[in-house]
């Protein structure tokens, strides 16, 4: 796994636990065409997401501002992605929004 380079806290999480449906076609190439836009936002600051093979995933992106990530949930594509999701992708899920306070870390390279 690659750990998102976040600056010093503050700044912004927004948390994605979901359940895959059975009805998943599509849903990888929205996922990457997801990640490949959201980098080129404003006040993006990186991802990092797991999947379990039962189809439960988290997936957590970090923002500068909470205005940033606000902007972000407007994007044209991702709000047909949201919408895809809830129709199609999702059984279920839970988005939780926090402000990072503080980090720290262990054995990596450039720790906080």
């Amino acid at each position: 796994m690659i750990f998102a380079k976040t600056p010093k806290p503050p700044y912004w999480a927004v948390i994605f636990t979901n359940q895959l449906s059975d009805d998943t076609a599509g849903y990888a190439a929205m996922a990457d065409t997801m990640e490949e836009l959201s980098v080129r936002q404003p006040g993006y600051l990186g991802i990092e997401s797991v999947r379990n093979a039962d189809g439960t995933g988290i997936t957590v992106s970090y923002w500068q501002t909470e205005a940033d990530m606000v902007a972000w949930k407007a994007v044209a594509a991702h709000v047909i992605a949201q919408r895809l999701g809830k129709e199609r992708w999702y059984k279920g899920y839970v988005t939780r929004v926090a402000q990072v306070t503080r980090d720290y870390a262990f054995g990596m390279a450039s720790e906080s």
